[in-house]
């Protein structure tokens, strides 16, 4: 099979075999939180700590917070699915359950999160059907108790003992 032959279903299928975290990417945009949600994020350098998501362009959120100084990525726990479903709506209050606090800077952090980063915008690529975006890290902290909640199979899932 050649890749102008690929199908997306098929693409979404395989690509989803491979289980990730679900990360929460928001920002204060005029005093109010505006986030979604991304499961392609990843590090990808640590001399300068860079992490990178993924963003489609059909995204009607990513063009406000893309002018933020400040993003947060927090790395959604087990117990937080439905925050991880209510900020993947359309529409809608997506923060009107989720308890969180934003940094000086802006940045947004869910509260419980398994872990959370405090970035800014270095680089943004496109690629295809989605924006690569490269993140400076400039703070961040884990609490290894809280489990991390898992997408996997186009599923919500959790980690078994």
């Amino acid at each position: 099979m050649t890749a102008c032959m690929l199908e997306s279903t098929d693409l979404r299928r395989v690509f989803g075999a491979f289980p990730t975290g679900v990360t929460a990417v928001a920002a204060l945009v005029d005093g109010s939180p505006a986030g979604i949600t991304a499961n392609s994020f990843t590090s990808v350098s640590l001399r300068p700590p860079i992490v990178s998501v993924c963003v489609a362009h059909t995204s009607t959120t990513w063009p406000s917070l893309r002018t933020a100084p400040r993003l947060g990525i927090s790395v959604l726990g087990a117990h937080q699915e439905l925050h991880g479903r209510a900020l993947s709506e359309r529409r809608g209050d997506r923060f009107g359950a989720v308890r969180w606090r934003a940094t000086a800077d802006g940045a947004v952090l869910l509260d419980g999160a398994s872990a959370w980063v405090d970035t800014s915008i270095e680089r943004e690529i496109e690629v295809g059907d989605h924006d690569l975006i490269l993140l400076r890290v400039h703070a961040l902290d884990a609490d290894p108790a809280v489990p991390p909640l898992i997408f996997h199979a186009s599923r919500y899932r959790r980690l078994g003992a």
